[in-house]
């Protein structure tokens, strides 16, 4: 029976640990996404500011995010096109360029 109170306790305390590990870790990895996109975003900022290609796709941008992803249109198709020729080693996926487009 004491090696049973000892063990429930332990248990516990094992599982506890192994759930703040996780949390850790996945935080760490939300925030490092979050961090790119964020980079992201300002290189967009910064580099098409005034550009008529991309100001012309903020409302497809905008109905792209609204949607998440579902409505796409030929504007928005032509900004990112044009964004990841300018910037080719910019990574950001589709949602984060729109995204970045509608804080133009």
């Amino acid at each position: 029976m004491k090696r049973l109170v000892f063990c429930v306790p332990l248990t516990l305390l094992l599982a506890t640990s192994a759930s703040a590990t996780s949390f850790v870790v996945t935080t760490d990895s939300l925030v490092a996404g979050m961090m790119s996109s964020s980079e992201s975003t300002s290189d967009i900022s910064s580099s098409f500011g005034d550009d008529k290609i991309v100001l012309a796709a903020r409302d497809d941008a905008a109905s792209f995010v609204a949607s998440a992803g579902a409505i796409r249109g030929v504007h928005l198709q032509a900004a990112l096109q044009h964004i990841r020729q300018q910037l080719p080693r910019l990574q950001a996926d589709d949602l984060q360029l729109a995204e970045a487009i509608l804080s133009l």
